[in-house]
């Protein structure tokens, strides 16, 4: 497995969880609890953010790893 699938899927699994945390918000009617799975949500979109930029970092250095 190269270091650009593992980024792909580390990418994937983040954007899923975020989705979750997502959903979660939507479906309590908790509002500690919504306020709480919204900022997860957040915070998981930041670290998608990051990734993808160290994604395209890992790509335009080490071109064998796309």
């Amino acid at each position: 497995m190269t270091v650009g699938t593992q980024m792909t899927g580390a990418i994937a699994t983040v954007q899923n969880a975020a989705a979750t945390m997502k959903t979660f918000s939507l479906e309590t009617e908790d509002k500690q609890a919504k306020q709480t799975f919204e900022q997860l949500a957040k915070t998981l979109d930041n670290a998608v953010d990051t990734l993808k930029a160290r994604q395209k970092n890992v790509e335009q250095q080490e071109p064998q790893y796309k």
